[in-house]
């Protein structure tokens, strides 16, 4: 069975972490561990992850050496962490994959020129600054800041449907003969300019964008690893539920109570994947794919 596998955030980093590379390589040995059940499936294997706190890490160090080294483009920031969290994914998986290769692909996915996303950017990215900073940021760079949470104003930045991967066929062969490490951080977003494709400063959504190259590889199944067991009816409540299964119109019908920026995009992009779609964590992983356990959603 050839598989999509989204790992998210808690893959890498976990709370109260700094993201150094030995907490991120301890963390991906639990991981994979708990991916050892579909390790051992012998269908194409492509993986996928989040890049944030490594994205915000990267733009912090920038700024603290602008001194010295000119800032680059967040665009370029993307690429720099898909290679990096790349590498930590392959060191921890070639120990435990026998007669396979791992293979990490720089992974280009285009958006719109005029997605309504770059003009209200919502994705927050980056270190907190104050008021002051703000300001001059703003002038001087061309940047939204929003305040957060009354910590400090954040960069916010464009967050915009992905439409094409660019190196999907790439990609595709490369999952007959590896496991595929791919769409790292939604992908390096681009636009098409004639033969060229130009980076924009926007991060895309690594699980919209996880369902679409499921989706162009004619996957079977897309697993979305998250920081929680499985989608919950009324999450937080006292009348929390966990949902075991969900078709896709009763998909549809659950996403406004679902929150915005956690839940609700898995559940999009298992629809908008449209065949099979796991949701749930590491830990429940095994018997999830047996069947006592996570959220599917459709198939």
């Amino acid at each position: 069975m050839s598989t999509v596998v989204a790992l998210g955030g808690n893959a890498l980093m976990r709370p109260g972490e700094r993201g150094t590379a030995a907490e991120q390589l301890a963390n991906l040995r639990r991981a994979v561990t708990g991916l050892r059940p579909l390790l051992a499936e012998r269908g194409g294997l492509v993986i996928t992850h989040g890049n944030g706190p490594q994205v915000g890490n990267e733009l912090l160090r920038q700024e603290r050496a602008a001194a010295e080294a000119p800032p680059l483009p967040l665009w370029l920031a993307v690429a720099q962490t898909q290679a990096e969290i790349g590498a930590l994914i392959a060191a921890e998986l070639r120990p435990v994959l026998d007669d396979r290769e791992v293979a990490c692909l720089l992974t280009h996915v285009t958006v719109a020129p005029d997605d309504p996303a770059f003009d209200r950017p919502t994705k927050p990215i980056g270190p907190f600054y104050s008021a002051e900073q703000a300001e001059t940021l703003e002038r001087e760079r061309g940047w939204t800041l929003v305040s957060d949470a009354n910590r400090g104003h954040r960069r916010v930045v464009p967050s915009p449907l992905p439409l094409e991967i660019v190196e999907l066929e790439v990609i595709r062969h490369l999952s007959e003969i590896a496991v595929a490490i791919a769409c790292g951080g939604g992908g390096i977003p681009v636009v098409r300019r004639g033969e060229r494709l130009a980076g924009v400063d926007a991060v895309i959504d690594k699980d919209r964008a996880s369902a679409l190259l499921a989706r162009g590889l004619d996957a079977e199944r897309l697993v979305i690893l998250t920081e929680v067991p499985a989608v919950y009816r009324d999450f937080g409540k006292p009348t929390q539920e966990e949902i075991r299964a969900l078709s896709a119109a009763e998909a549809e019908e659950l996403l406004p109570a679902l929150a915005e920026g956690s839940m609700r995009p898995k559940v999009e992009s298992a629809l908008a994947f449209g065949r099979e779609t796991l949701i749930t964590n590491f830990d429940a992983l095994d018997d999830a794919l047996a069947g006592r356990g996570g959220t599917r959603v459709g198939g």
